[in-house]
């Protein structure tokens, strides 16, 4: 079973990447950046490259989140709460050490200025 974790959780600062962090990695192809919003949400702009793979699809697609250790994945909501959920219930499973969720979200991502696209692929 793939539970959500309460957002009320305090975070390990050690979970977290700040978006510029997740930006460089994700752009220089050191990292995998998962946008765990929904569809309705990926439809007002996306990090390219981003997976999409909403939070409400998560424990149906659990498949489609990278497993290997060496390469971080990072995951990205409109602000960081899904995000941090979602890593907590990773976490519970076990293997995904190398799973953090990005701070500031989508929200901080635009508020930064870094560019978005339409998404596209799969949802």
């Amino acid at each position: 079973m793939f539970a959500l974790a309460a957002c009320s959780q305090a975070a390990d600062p050690a979970d977290a990447v700040s978006v510029a962090q997740a930006r460089d990695a994700h752009q220089s192809g050191a990292a995998v950046l998962i946008d765990i919003r929904e569809p309705h949400e990926h439809a007002q702009g996306v990090a390219a490259g981003a997976r999409l793979l909403p939070m409400s699809q998560l424990a149906q697609r659990l498949a489609e989140v990278p497993t290997d250790p060496s390469k971080p994945v990072y995951l990205i909501c409109a602000t960081q709460n899904r995000s941090r959920a979602s890593l907590q219930a990773l976490r519970e499973r076990g293997g995904y050490g190398h799973v953090r969720f990005v701070s500031g979200g989508m929200t901080g991502w635009v508020r930064q200025g870094f560019p978005t696209v339409s998404p596209s692929g799969k949802m």
